[in-house]
């Protein structure tokens, strides 16, 4: 788990680059309706999350660089004996500041009587609009209010300035503690598809392979997916966020199995694709180590000084070389790669920010430019081919395979850590485990 420290210090570093004179403001996520009197479970707002660590739905936190009477402010729901019989133990404002360190917390029924005065006079508000539309009315309401009582001398805030700028710059680069949550997502959701393997075979149902995967998470203390688990047998694994998971299994097919954990909010994220009957076939076998090259390079050239874009180019290559030595392609592999030939078959990147998000927050350009990769940052590599299984344009042998491999990759100062590296993926080992 994240330290209470670790929190402070990133209240303290964000206000440090807010300064003086400003003023931040962040929701919590609301809660979501399933269906009549049934809510999703609840996950706190990621951004709220990163800076409090408080799990409740409506609150707001608040920071004021250079108040006096605290730089930290909690708005949350009070205790209520009869509501938490229901749904649980609340903080409370009092619980508020003892166990997740505010300087001061009110109850949410103020926060329109106290919230407008701590932004009077603030030359800068930063916030994120458009993530909440009820809740930037209520601060454009706020706003309007002050406004209208600058006759009375009363000075409303200068500008809005997006927090996501300041806060997603740091969300992207993480620190100890993160990275040793990190790594214990990764060897959960490694046992997870090393399960999947093992239990394997022909006749299954998706979603039964989807379970076992989900219960390995579970028993391991996460308690959910970090994203909707992709379980595709044959033809199906050509879908990229194929989620229905309602299949049966076949002899004689790929089952590509997308799936990560999430772990005291943060997420691992991890593909494997086997033969639903331990061996792959000539075609498959084919197309799965084009697919393990590309992935290779990728990781290879994912190193401190090379940019965003490298791993992706260094991908690219490799599959396109790999579907014209398999005739899937015709012509010069220079050629095919200006022109894009290869995305009918590699239609995505090769990978994305890891993090508290499972597509986590961080700007892959800077001034227009592919950023340099730097230690610290955690994303995705994950190289596919999908051969539709209606392309008339390759032989039938081909149609209907869709392969993906992903790890997770930390930049360190001398190069890469593979943290889902326990998982396997040279073609003999799977074969090898599910042998059992």
């Amino acid at each position: 788990m994240i330290p209470a420290r670790e929190f402070a210090r990133r209240r303290k570093e964000l206000m440090a680059l807010m300064g003086e004179g400003s003023i931040a403001i962040v929701a919590a996520a609301p809660e979501r309706p399933r269906s009549r009197d049934t809510l999703w479970p609840y996950r706190q707002d990621s951004d709220f999350w990163y800076l409090s660590g408080f799990p409740e739905p409506e609150a707001v936190l608040v920071l004021v660089p250079g108040r006096e009477q605290g730089e930290y402010l909690l708005f949350c729901r009070e205790r209520d004996p009869a509501r938490e019989l229901w749904d649980g133990p609340r903080a409370g404002p009092e619980g508020a500041k003892e166990h997740y360190g505010a300087d001061d917390a009110f109850p949410i029924d103020t926060l329109d009587d106290i919230l407008p005065g701590l932004m009077e006079g603030k030359g800068r508000i930063y916030c994120t609009l458009g993530k909440d539309p009820a809740f930037d009315q209520r601060l454009l309401g706020w706003i309007n209010r002050l406004r209208r009582q600058a006759r009375a001398g009363i000075s409303p805030p200068g500008e809005f300035v997006d927090l996501d700028h300041l806060l997603h710059e740091m969300r992207l680069f993480k620190s100890a503690a993160e990275l040793k949550v990190m790594r214990k997502a990764a060897e959960i959701t490694a046992r997870a598809h090393v399960r999947a393997m093992r239990a394997c075979r022909p006749g299954l149902y998706e979603y039964q392979l989807a379970a076992e995967i989900e219960h390995e998470f579970a028993m391991a203390g996460a308690l959910e997916p970090a994203y909707n688990t992709i379980v595709g047998g044959g033809a199906n694994g050509c879908i990229l966020h194929y989620t229905a998971n309602a299949a049966r299994l076949r002899d004689g097919d790929l089952v590509l199995v997308d799936a990560g954990c999430e772990y005291h909010h943060y997420a691992a994220d991890v593909t494997r694709t086997f033969p639903v009957n331990g061996r792959f076939t000539a075609e498959q076998r084919a197309l799965y180590e084009v697919v393990l090259a590309a992935q290779e390079a990728a990781i290879a050239a994912a190193v401190p000084g090379n940019h965003w874009n490298d791993p992706h180019d260094a991908s690219v290559r490799v599959i396109t070389e790999g579907l014209v030595e398999l005739g899937l392609l015709r012509g010069r592999v220079e050629e095919l790669v200006e022109q894009e030939a290869y995305k009918p078959f590699y239609p995505h990147r090769a990978g994305h920010w890891l993090g508290m998000d499972v597509h986590d927050v961080g700007d892959y350009k800077v001034d227009k430019r592919w950023r340099l990769l730097e230690p610290g940052m955690v994303f995705t590599v994950e190289p596919g081919i999908y051969v539709a299984p209606d392309n008339r344009k390759v032989a039938k042998k081909w149609r209907g395979i869709g392969i993906r491999i992903e790890d997770d990759v930390l930049l360190t100062k001398d190069g890469h850590e593979i943290l889902t590296a326990a998982v396997p993926k040279k073609a003999e080992e799977i074969e090898w485990l599910m042998k059992g």
